[in-house]
Parts: C-alpha cells; sequence; structure tokens
C-alpha cells in the first residue's frame, strides 16, 4: 500500500493527462497501455462479450448499436486531434502546440493522418452508412472501446509531438539520437539499415490492408442484406406475418460462404486490420523524438526532462533487437497500438469460430480457422 501511494504521489497533476500537456503524463500512460495484452487474457478466458452477434437480447445497461459505437471509435481520432493542436510539442518552434507555429514534420503529419483516416471510415462510414445494423452494445464494451480509443490516441499524440520513448533497463539501451536516426548521409554504425525504405513499405502494407479490410466487411453487409431480401420474397405472399417495426436487417447473421476473403478464415477482417496496422507501425521507424530545447540536437532529453519508462518483459527483447543489433528507433507506441488490437481481437475471432460451429454446425464452417487458416483452434 505505502509502494501505491508513493507511485500515486510521483505522478504528474491531473491536468496533465486531458490531453497531456507533459512528456511525464505521455510516460505515465504509456506504461499502462503496454500492458494491455495482460487485460486480453480475460477475453480469452470467456465468451462474454456482450456487442454484435453474442449481444445481450435484453439489459438496462444496453446502448443503440450504430450511435454507441460512433461515440466509442470517435474518441480515438478526436483525442489526437485535440492533443495534437493544444499540447506542448518538443519540436523547435512548437512549444505551445502545433497550431501556433506552423507543422509537424511530414512523416509525423502522414502518420497523424492514417489514424484519422481509418477512424473516418471505422467510426462514421462503416456504421452510419454501410452496416445493414447493428446490434445493442453494452455499458462494459463501451466504456472499454472508450478507455482504449483514449489511451491509444493519447500515446500516439505524445509520441507525433516528440516525446520519444527514453525506455530503462539493461536489456533496453537508449533509442539512438534523432540525428542519428534521421540522417541517412551519415555513416551507419550497422550493416542492416532498413529505415530509409520501412515507412514507404510500411505505405503499401497499410492501404492494402485497409482496403481489403473494407472489401471484406462489405461481402458480410452484402450477405446479410441478400439473406433478407430472399427471406423476405418466400414470404411476400403470407398475409399472416405479422408487422415488424424493428430494421429487418436486426440480428440476421450468415455463415459467409468458403471462397473469397473467407476461403479459409472466418475472420479475414481482422486480418487484414493487422496488416494495415503492421504498416502504420513500419511507417512509425520514420518518426523520431525531437531534442529537448534544454539539449543539444545530438543528444537524447535525459531523465531530468522526460521521465524513462520501465519495459514490459516481452517488450525489452524487441527493444534490444531493434536498438542496439539493428540501430533503429523504437516507435512502442505503434508497437504496442498493433499487438494490442492483435491481441484483443484474436480472442473474438477464436470464439467467434466456435459461435459460428453452434449456430451453423462444423459442415458449414467447412473448417476454416477464426484467424489461422485452416485451424480449428484459431
Amino acid at each position: 500500500m505505502d509502494t501505491l501511494t508513493e507511485w500515486a504521489k510521483s505522478l504528474p497533476p491531473l491536468h496533465d493527462f486531458l490531453p497531456p500537456a507533459s512528456p511525464e503524463a505521455y510516460i505515465v500512460l504509456l506504461s499502462i497501455f503496454q500492458y494491455f495484452p495482460v487485460v486480453t487474457t480475460i477475453q480469452w478466458l470467456t465468451p462474454f462479450f456482450p456487442q454484435g452477434k453474442t449481444s445481450l437480447p435484453r439489459s438496462a445497461l444496453n446502448f443503440p448499436g450504430r450511435y454507441a459505437w460512433v461515440c466509442m471509435e470517435s474518441i480515438g481520432a478526436l483525442n489526437l486531434l485535440y492533443t495534437l493542436f493544444t499540447a506542448p510539442s518538443n519540436f523547435p518552434g512548437h512549444e505551445d502546440g502545433i497550431s501556433s507555429s506552423g507543422h509537424l514534420p511530414t512523416w509525423h503529419k502522414l502518420v497523424a493522418c492514417l489514424y484519422i483516416l481509418h477512424y473516418l471510415n471505422r467510426a462514421i462510414i462503416t456504421p452510419l452508412f454501410l452496416a445493414p445494423s447493428m446490434s445493442p452494445i453494452h455499458l462494459i464494451v463501451t466504456v472499454s472501446a472508450m478507455s482504449f480509443n483514449y489511451l491509444n490516441s493519447t500515446c500516439l499524440a505524445g509520441w507525433l509531438l516528440g516525446y520519444g520513448t527514453p525506455v530503462l533497463g539493461s536489456t533496453a539501451p537508449l533509442p539512438p539520437s534523432p540525428a542519428k536516426a534521421t540522417t541517412q548521409t551519415a555513416a551507419p554504425t550497422h550493416h542492416y539499415s532498413p529505415t530509409k525504405y520501412l515507412p514507404y513499405i510500411g505505405l503499401i502494407l497499410f492501404f492494402i490492408g485497409m482496403y481489403g479490410n473494407i472489401r471484406a466487411e462489405g461481402t458480410l453487409f452484402r450477405l446479410r442484406r441478400e439473406e433478407v431480401d430472399k427471406k423476405q420474397h418466400s414470404k411476400k405472399n403470407d398475409d399472416d406475418a405479422p408487422p415488424n417495426n424493428k430494421n429487418k436487417y436486426d440480428k440476421v447473421y450468415i455463415c459467409p460462404p468458403p471462397t473469397g476473403y473467407f476461403r479459409s478464415i472466418l475472420y479475414p477482417h481482422y486480418v487484414l486490420e493487422w496488416l494495415e496496422w503492421v504498416g502504420f507501425l513500419l511507417i512509425g521507424f520514420s518518426i523520431t523524438p525531437a531534442p529537448s530545447p534544454s539539449h543539444p540536437p545530438s543528444t537524447f532529453p535525459s531523465a531530468a526532462t522526460t521521465s524513462t519508462l520501465v519495459l514490459a518483459p516481452y517488450y525489452a527483447p524487441l527493444a534490444n533487437l531493434l536498438m542496439e543489433k539493428w540501430g533503429l528507433s523504437f516507435p512502442l507506441p505503434a508497437i504496442a497500438f498493433c499487438v494490442n488490437v492483435v491481441a484483443t481481437t484474436a480472442a473474438r475471432a477464436s470464439w467467434g469460430r466456435k459461435w459460428y460451429v453452434e449456430r451453423f454446425g462444423e459442415e458449414r464452417v467447412a473448417g476454416r480457422g477464426g484467424f489461422v487458416p485452416w485451424c480449428k483452434w484459431f
């Protein structure tokens, strides 16, 4: 209890977190966000997930699906924009926020735009214009998603503002200086230096993943509409059918045939979104921390100006590989984002496959995996 009290006293003031107006607040939130995969173990252990196919039919804590989705998925893009325009930046000439002093570096702006583009589709276009219907979403899911998106967008915003990721520990050396990480003309310390090309590869993967994700979800929407139209056609002469004022697509689900994106897995839209965020991560190698105003450009801000971060045990080996062996930067916010999305959606896909088997039978599932091709366990 004393340790917890001391930790609480060491935290920055509360107003620094809305938005994170200091690198110290950014490090605190990033320290929390990196442990999200531990939280997802709950999802792997229980099928309880009151949203979509597995939503609770009647609950006082349910919210209308479309509008709950818009709220919980919009918070990330809104928070990112708000933080970028109001929080202090570490880049020279941008100390009062980018709105008053100009623009962030090009790759930083591009990363922000890609994030907003994804959530424009996810939070606005898909629920309001493309999805035939959306089941009620429980308060637990709504609050959890809003918390995830707040933490994620806050960490990304601090990273884009140049706060960096000064890590602590013998297995995680400090990242190379911005000059070393960004200067392509200097003689490389290591023989392997793909930094120049990784962002462009990432950009290609991002758009391939986003396109595939939209197409796969669009296939599911089309199949649901076709299923309803087929049922309505068969009942068009049934004068005794009771009136129904609900959305005709509500709770109508299909097992996609094993063709196209769904040939070997049932959740290709998840896997393609993973590809999207892997591309986002590769672009992240172009993002470098800005030098502190009190330090020469060739040095990284020290613990005196920026708190250090103790890496989660599963990230320390990766930090060593990227920074010590390959001489790259360590874009932890983008890495954590990608890992966290995979961890939570993989659990949902695994339980989702079981749901498909229970509802449609193994024959209709046709041996497909949830997210691993032809794997009945995943």
